[in-house]
């Protein structure tokens, strides 16, 4: 092969991809057009080991108005000429290198692709995923990213509204960092990616471009870490306080006609920016890299086309309107550069100065290989379901000091050091803060309002990749229906390790068929998205960890739900099944905390579950109940001390537990939904069930300052508040 194979790795091309270049070019690639393929085609942009698997998932509702692909991000209808537009993206690997500008410049990001599309962003939420903070360099990385996370999203002035974050063995060398961000717009006003129209300009507009991010889509984000390689220089560098003015530019920009298009420069920068906005108009692109901005002296076309400077965007402005465009963008103090324009030949012209540096057919700049790999079960696998839970001992006499070591676990404990480092009231739309199943927002000028939230479980996934992908949707819906909220529609964030292994891939494959099952069931679309693999270091991959991140709409604001208990002697009821023998101690928090254990089986009623939730909706429109809370992590036990806690008053659990402790209390079976209401209406609350078939079930009442389930568990409220809301900073030390 005439290309040094440290070249194709560096770009990370596979030299049987190399060949496929030459053959359809007729030639070999010079080392700018390797560099074009080399990005477009890395699983970062390319897609080349999910595609495939991808298009089993539902996109289409009667509320979508963009397709998945079609533009930056997702657009649902909310009514009223309104839409919210919203998507979900990783930044795992630069995060693990550099936790602060990785998690700031994944901020930065996720944000330019919501206003790219003329909507302003109203919210941001993130899922995270780190390794146990006893270990040092984990509580860096935790440290280092939340600081990122609030750091840029409080310099831009939108609120950080929800969340998840958990820990586990599996992430030490690889932590999750999945960022998402919701706009809202006229949905008249959408505006297009699209480069289109031969003789428009391309005008690049924000932050000089410099060498940081080299590689950082075709490299750093589409293969596992290697110890021996030096990746700092592939970690962006985010500047908020440009990015707050390109926002601000942009969106005037957007009310003009004054343009075609508008696409953001993320990953593989200059490169995928221009050259796939082409691609979605059937057209072609001359850009002269000569008229770049630079702020380092010596640039290649090489670097200038690859470089990943954060803070820019590219404008496909009307030919002749040039001038009125840079008079916006001088107004806010931000450079702006004609550096080429849209041509209809279907090539990508790259030049510096008159000399021609690459010549490509956008077509197959754009159309990677897609593959589809083996997929196997594990053997390993089989061992851990059929794992027999009835040999671990019941929890007895022990079930308070169980209960107070789960509420300080730090999967389960506050997350208020996290949220109070962000501003999440800014905007001042945010009715529901962060804390609760789903964080609400008014949505100004209606009576209106959204409900978002992010779910995921890692060890689900690990122990049951379809169902584990099945119960995310479902929980997520869920917490969208505790909230009073209809679920609309879906962004989600795939974080796996690497596809070309057959376990992996297996792990791919089946969490997408279960998510897909769970959407077709529910009805909610995935109308954006971002799949993250080789997420894994040293060969060791992490927990497969699909992420959902969900909207939902409430029509009357005052019609929607908390989780906290509110009054003296109102009734605590469960909507949902009841767990029998050991159901749901597979995979629980209780079973990995308490035995040390991480084994089970997983199981959803996903009939089921539609009707409870549809029955919790119901009762909170009809106004019957005064809290809901989704039954999830650390089970019942959990789910009502974090109501209590929520509410400040205590339970006095008088329910009659016939089988084990331990599942009855800490189990995790799904479809479950605690509530609580007013003694008088729970007859109606009764009939409500019996429609939509569900059991009901009476736990106990509301009152008091201690924590009592009957003959059980008896606690100081106090005891219960302090393991919880201490919990965190405690692991962290």
């Amino acid at each position: 092969m005439p290309i040094a194979k440290e070249i194709l790795d560096e770009v990370a091309l596979s030299e049987e991809e190399y060949e496929q270049i030459v053959q359809e070019l007729g030639r070999e690639p010079n080392l700018v057009e390797i560099g074009l393929f080399g990005s477009l085609w890395s699983e970062h942009c390319g897609y080349k080991h999910s595609t495939l698997l991808l298009k089993q998932l539902p996109h289409s509702s009667p509320n979508v108005l963009v397709n998945p692909g079609e533009e930056n991000a997702g657009a649902v209808d909310i009514g009223d000429g309104l839409c919210i537009v919203m998507k979900m993206e990783s930044h795992n690997h630069p995060s693990a290198i550099e936790p602060y500008e990785g998690a700031a410049t994944g901020v930065g990001g996720i944000v330019r692709d919501i206003f790219t599309m003329g909507a302003r962003p109203i919210a941001l939420l993130n899922s995270l995923r780190f390794g146990p903070l006893s270990e040092p360099r984990n509580r860096y990385l935790f440290g280092g990213v939340v600081a990122g996370i609030g750091g840029y999203g409080n310099c831009l002035g939108i609120p950080d509204v929800a969340g998840e974050v958990y820990f586990s063995p599996a992430y030490s060398a690889n932590p999750l960092v999945n960022a998402m961000c919701v706009g809202i717009a006229d949905k008249r006003k959408l505006v297009s990616s699209k480069a289109s129209g031969k003789g428009n300009l391309l005008m690049l507009v924000g932050a000089d471009t410099g060498r940081d991010g080299l590689h950082g889509a075709s490299g750093l984000a589409s293969r596992t870490f290697d110890d021996e390689r030096e990746l700092r220089p592939t970690v962006q560098v985010g500047n908020p306080f440009m990015e707050k003015l390109l926002l601000e530019a942009c969106l005037e920009l957007a009310e003009t006609d004054y343009i075609v298009g508008l696409q953001d420069l993320g990953a593989a920068g200059l490169t995928s920016s221009a050259i796939e906005s082409a691609s979605k108009s059937g057209s072609g692109v001359v850009i002269d890299v000569a008229k770049v901005p630079r702020r380092e002296e010596g640039m290649t076309p090489y670097e200038v086309m690859l470089s990943e400077s954060q803070e820019r965007m590219l404008a496909i402005v009307k030919k002749g309107y040039e001038d009125k465009v840079k008079a916006i963008f001088d107004k806010w103090d931000l450079r702006s550069d004609i550096i080429g324009e849209v041509t209809d030949d279907g090539l990508a012209r790259i030049t510096e100065g008159k000399k021609v540096v690459a010549e490509v057919p956008i077509e197959l700049l754009t159309t990677p290989p897609l593959y589809r790999p083996k997929s196997l079960k594990p053997p390993w696998l089989n061992a851990l379901q059929k794992f027999d839970l009835s040999t671990i001992a019941d929890v007895g006499k022990d079930a308070s000091s169980v209960l107070l070591r789960l509420l300080a676990s730090p999967n389960i404990a506050s997350k208020e050091w996290i949220f109070r480092q962000y501003d999440h009231q800014v905007q001042i739309n945010t009715t529901v803060p962060p804390g609760s199943d789903a964080a609400v927002l008014r949505i100004k000028g209606t009576k209106k309002a959204i409900a978002l939230t992010t779910d995921g479980n890692g060890r689900y996934c690990y122990l049951d990749p379809y169902t584990g992908g099945t119960i995310t949707v479902a929980e997520a819906a869920r917490n969208l229906a505790c909230a009073g909220a209809v679920p609309l529609a879906i962004t989600d964030c795939l974080n796996f390790g690497n596809p070309e292994k057959t376990d992996v891939y297996y792990q791919l494959e089946q969490c997408i068929r279960g998510i897909t099952q769970a959407c077709k069931s529910l009805n909610i679309p995935v109308i954006s998205g971002n799949v993250s693999l080789y997420n894994e270091t040293r060969d060791e991959p992490v927990y497969p960890t699909p992420v959902v991140g969900m909207l939902g709409l409430i029509d009357d604001i005052d019609q929607h739900s908390t989780i906290g208990f509110k009054h003296e002697g109102d009734l605590v009821v469960m909507l949902g099944g009841n767990a029998k023998g050991t159901d749901g101690l597979g995979g629980s928090e209780y079973l990995e905390s308490i035995h040390d254990i991480v084994a089970g089986a997983l199981s959803i009623n996903l009939d089921l579950e539609k009707r409870v939730q549809q029955c919790c909706l119901d009762a909170i429109r009809q106004g019957l109940i005064l809290s809901a809370h989704d039954c999830s992590d650390g089970g019942l036990a959990v789910t009502l001390a974090e109501s209590c806690i929520a509410g400040s008053i205590g339970i006095k659990g008088k329910w009659k537990i016939a089988g084990r402790i331990d599942t009855e209390l800490f189990g995790e079976a799904q479809s479950r939904i605690v509530v609580s209401l007013k003694p008088a209406r729970l007859g109606e609350l009764q009939k409500l069930a019996a429609k939509h078939r569900i059991p009901l079930r009476e736990l106990g009442s509301v009152g008091g300052k201690r924590f009592l389930i009957k003959g059980v568990i008896d606690l100081p409220l106090d005891d219960i508040v302090d393991a919880w809301r201490n919990g965190l900073e405690k692991a962290m030390g």
